[in-house]
C-alpha cells in the first residue's frame, strides 16, 4: 500500500516543476537513472501530467524525474478532478501486459467452460489462505470466474514447499495434485522442466511479499484473501 504518498508529493512538486522542459530533457533524465540506479532495467521514459516531470518505468516500479535530472521522487501521481491514481493505473497495465503472456502451459488454471473474468492468483501450497481460497475455487468458477494459479513458494528455492510445488507442476494431473496439496495430502516426488522459479521471481518483481496475491484481468492488485461474495464484487466493478 502506497497510499501516505498522497499528501506528500504535493509538497513535491514546487521544488520539481520546471517551467519549459528542456527538449534534451529525455537524454538528462535517462542519463540521471543511469547515474544512480547502474543496474536498473528502464523500460519507458515519458512525460507525465505534471509539465516538466518526466515518468520513469521499471517493471511496474515507478520513478518520477525532473527534466534536468535534478530531482526524483518515487510516489503515487493522483488525478484529484478524477479521483484517479494515474500511477497504479500505469502499474496495472505494465502487470496485466506480463500476465497475459505467460504461456498457458505454465499456469494451473481452474475455469468454467466460458469464462466473463479471469485472475492470476500467486499461490502457496502451505499457505492457509491460500487453502480457503481454493476452497472457493468452484464457487468462483460457477460464477464465471476463472482462476490461474502461478507458484509463489513464501520461503524461496531450496525449501520444502518449493519443492512440493514443483512436483505439483510436474504431476501427470497438476489440478488434481495442487488441490491435494492444498489438502495437506502426500504428493509424489516428481522432475521436470518447470516454471516455478520463474513464476516466484515474476512474483517478487511484481511486489508480491505473501500470498494470496491476486491480481485482477485489467491488472489491479487484490492483497491477500478475500470472501468469494467481496472478490466477484471486486471483479465485476462494484467494489
Amino acid at each position: 500500500m502506497r497510499h501516505y504518498l498522497f499528501i506528500i508529493p504535493a509538497l513535491f512538486f514546487a521544488a520539481v516543476y520546471v517551467q519549459a522542459a528542456d527538449q534534451n530533457a529525455p537524454a538528462a533524465v535517462s542519463a540521471a537513472m543511469e547515474e544512480l540506479f547502474p543496474d536498473m532495467d528502464v523500460s519507458s521514459i515519458r512525460e507525465s501530467k505534471i509539465p516538466g516531470l518526466y515518468e520513469v518505468m521499471s517493471g511496474t516500479e515507478v520513478f518520477y524525474i525532473s527534466a534536468d535530472g535534478q530531482y526524483l521522487l518515487q510516489g503515487d501521481l493522483f488525478d484529484l478532478s478524477q479521483r484517479r491514481n494515474l500511477t497504479e493505473a500505469q502499474r496495472a497495465s505494465v502487470r496485466i501486459d506480463v500476465l497475459n503472456n505467460i504461456p498457458v502451459s505454465e499456469y494451473i488454471e481452474f475455469a468454467p467452460e466460458n469464462p466473463e473474468h479471469v485472475i492470476y492468483v500467486f499461490t502457496d501450497v502451505s499457505c492457509g489462505y491460500c487453502r480457503r481460497l481454493h476452497n472457493d475455487v468452484p464457487r468462483l468458477n460457477r460464477n464465471g470466474l476463472a482462476v490461474r494459479y502461478l507458484a509463489f513458494p513464501r520461503q524461496g528455492t531450496g525449501s520444502s514447499t518449493y519443492k512440493q510445488m514443483v512436483s505439483v507442476w510436474c504431476a501427470e494431473d497438476p489440478k488434481a495434485a495442487l488441490t491435494a496439496a492444498k489438502q495437506g495430502q502426500h504428493i509424489q516426488p516428481a522432475s521436470c522442466r518447470n516454471p516455478v522459479q520463474d513464476q516466484f521471481n515474476l512474483g517478487r518483481s511484481l511486489g508480491v511479499r505473501g500470498t494470496p496475491a491476486i491480481y485482477m484481468d485489467d491488472g489491479r492488485e487484490i492483497p491477500g484473501y478475500r470472501p468469494p461474495e467481496e472478490l466477484l464484487r471486486l471483479v465485476n466493478g462494484e467494489g
